[in-house]
């Protein structure tokens, strides 16, 4: 089962994790170190903050005393355990948007963010994976009530494939497609799922089909990820995709005031691509693509819209 963390860190609690990952002593403590004086020995800091930072980690739940040592608790997991993504969970993965973020006034002087962390796309995995289940419902459910005579369904940019299972398990034939890195990492656990794979250049694939077309695509906060024009190539690979008649739903933060939306912005800042984007620039893409019926609904229960798009069921003049 995914590793489920709480929705939010506290402020203090998100920083210590994340000074205790930057110097080195949650390394040192998870490896090899067992006391806070071992741990500061190996990172470098000095014995108090080792004991205060060991100690409050304790306290929060990540590690916990064994006689005169420390161990780790099935909640710091997810910094050690890497190999499948739903164990993983949220907080290293908020742990690299931190890094990200501290660095931000670098990134908005020059324009470049920070090369990722070298586990970045196994952490994004697993943050993916640990998605509220009840969110990923309500987003399949949104989603399926726009193609109710659906039988084949794309998952574009379907990371851990918490959507694609979702799907599966309700008896769609469903077929996720991602980069070659995220592909290689879920595409074992999603076999047992009735979830086939396909590992495409996204967004810059031409063609998302592996052979076959289908009657409902869906994408959960793909688009904020991208540049304008990655997200036009994205959606014409979509749309070609499509059996006619077939139906595309987009579930993001759109750029309405929200605080998703700011959300959705900073993070893509802070990453160095992507955006929280406007209604009038996703019907400008979709219509572009060649797409018709463009709409915008609210998903209940959520603080995101779907973006709902139609191809025509035959070619338009």
């Amino acid at each position: 089962m995914p590793t489920r963390d709480r929705s939010s860190l506290d402020r203090e609690e998100l920083f210590v994790l994340w000074a205790a990952r930057r110097s080195g002593l949650l390394e040192a403590i998870l490896d090899t170190a067992g006391t806070p004086e071992a741990a500061a020995a190996e990172s470098g800091v000095t014995e108090h903050a080792a004991r205060v930072v060991v100690e409050s980690l304790a306290d929060l739940g990540y590690l916990r005393r064994v006689g005169d040592e420390y161990e780790i608790t099935n909640r710091a997991l997810g910094f050690l355990a890497k190999r499948d993504v739903r164990s993983i969970g949220r907080l290293p993965h908020a742990l690299d948007l931190f890094d990200r973020w501290a660095a931000l006034p670098e990134t908005m002087r020059t324009g470049e963010a920070p090369d990722p962390p070298e586990e970045w796309t196994r952490n994004r995995l697993g943050a993916h994976a640990a998605t509220d289940e009840a969110r990923v419902r309500a987003r399949v459910t949104a989603a399926v009530r726009e193609a109710p005579g659906a039988e084949r369904v794309l998952d574009v940019c379907g990371a851990s494939g918490a959507y694609a299972t979702e799907f599966a398990a309700r008896g769609f034939e469903t077929t996720l497609v991602d980069e070659p890195a995220a592909v290689d990492a879920v595409a074992p656990m999603l076999a047992h799922r009735e979830v086939q794979t396909v590992a495409a250049d996204v967004p810059d694939a031409a063609d998302f089909r592996a052979g076959s077309r289908f009657d409902l695509a869906f994408a959960a906060d793909a688009t904020s990820r991208f540049g304008a024009e990655e997200n036009r190539t994205l959606l014409s690979a979509a749309f070609d995709a499509l059996e006619p008649g077939g139906t595309l739903v987009l579930v993001d933060a759109l750029r309405d005031g929200s605080r998703a939306a700011v959300r959705a912005r900073v993070r893509a800042l802070g990453v160095g691509r992507g955006d929280a984007y406007p209604e009038k620039a996703y019907r400008s893409w979709l219509e572009s693509a060649g797409f018709v019926d463009v709409t915008v609904r609210a998903v209940p229960g959520d603080d995101r819209s779907a973006v709902v798009a139609r191809r025509p069921e035959r070619a338009v003049d």
